[in-house]
């Protein structure tokens, strides 16, 4: 708990623990307004997860990394090898058709396993940022030492690719409070691992400024067809809904909308011209920018990100 949170007096030590700490509450009304560039209403960026998942990972005792518990899981581990060999290409084509970068989230470890993949995605001008070494080892259990080793390198293995690490999802989404104070400390500017606002916010950590950028768990691929069991028709008819309604609250204060994809989903031969489909939808709206996540950071921090952390200083009651 950060010494400046604000609790009610007599409040619980159950209250106490009932809360991050690292962000505190903050309505829509009476907010600061958004601005973004070109007087946009909406920031939408597309984040691929580009991802290696280890043959025989190390189990971790709070989650098992595939589908089946049976190990080597062949079915689950050939159906994620399909996106870098054959669905990222498809997915980066739609893109790059319509001059849409992606933000990637990065298996880091596929620096090294598929030179290839990360060539094509600096020759697209993509951002990569960290989503751990491998998405098959999480972040539960690990010391706060083993958690710095591996945002360390991260940002080494990125800086040899010609990268700078800017933003971090910890794999599986495992991090620990003290995940995020390590971030900070460590040069991040941006973590994914909240997902409470459509706005970018300050987080409220010991060690210095981070803020928490939109990813979601809604918009993304991998819920919405194996865990929602979402038809084409119906995956694409939600994307919608979410663009229009972040489309029309954007013109009174602006708002950040992330489709996260898996191109060994999205990139299937019949899912494809849905995700066309839908990009072509977002482009025929006039008052839309198309930023990486590294340029809605640096946006935020240059224009709103002491206007924001002022405002929230005026609030009372607890984070």
């Amino acid at each position: 708990m950060t010494p400046s949170m604000i609790l009610p007096s007599g409040t619980s030590e159950d209250a106490r623990r009932s809360d991050t700490g690292q962000y505190r509450y903050a309505p829509m009304r009476g907010r600061p307004r958004l601005h973004l560039p070109d007087n946009a209403r909406l920031a939408f960026w597309i984040a691929p997860n580009i991802e290696h998942y280890e043959w025989r990972p190390p189990l971790n005792p709070n989650r098992h990394p595939y589908a089946r518990a049976i190990m080597p899981d062949v079915l689950n581990y050939s159906m994620r090898d399909y996106s870098n060999r054959v669905g990222l290409k498809r997915v980066s084509d739609e893109m790059a058709k319509r001059d849409i970068r992606g933000s990637v989230s990065l298996s880091v470890s596929v620096c090294d396993h598929f030179p290839d993949v990360i060539q094509r995605c600096n020759d697209l001008g993509w951002e990569l940022f960290s989503h751990g070494t491998y998405n098959t080892r999480y972040f539960y259990g690990m010391s706060l030492e083993e958690q710095r080793r591996v945002v360390i390198d991260s940002r080494e293995t990125l800086a040899r690719v010609g990268q700078r690490l800017d933003g971090w999802l910890t794999p599986a989404i495992t991090p620990s409070l003290e995940t995020q104070e390590i971030l900070v400390q460590e040069g991040v500017r941006y973590t994914l691992d909240y997902f409470h606002d459509d706005q970018p916010m300050p987080l409220q950590l010991r060690s210095g400024r981070l803020i928490s950028l939109p990813y979601s768990i809604e918009m993304n691929d991998f819920p919405m067809a194996y865990s929602s069991n979402m038809s084409v028709e119906e995956i694409f008819v939600s994307l919608k809904a979410q663009f229009d309604c972040l489309y029309a609250e954007g013109a009174d204060n602006a708002r950040v909308m992330c489709f996260a994809i898996h191109p060994f989903i999205i990139g299937q031969p019949h899912r494809i011209d849905a995700f066309a489909a839908f990009l072509d939808y977002v482009k025929s709206h006039t008052h839309v920018w198309y930023p990486t996540a590294r340029e809605i950071a640096d946006w935020y921090y240059e224009h709103h990100f002491d206007t924001m952390t002022d405002w929230l200083a005026t609030l009372e009651g607890a984070y």
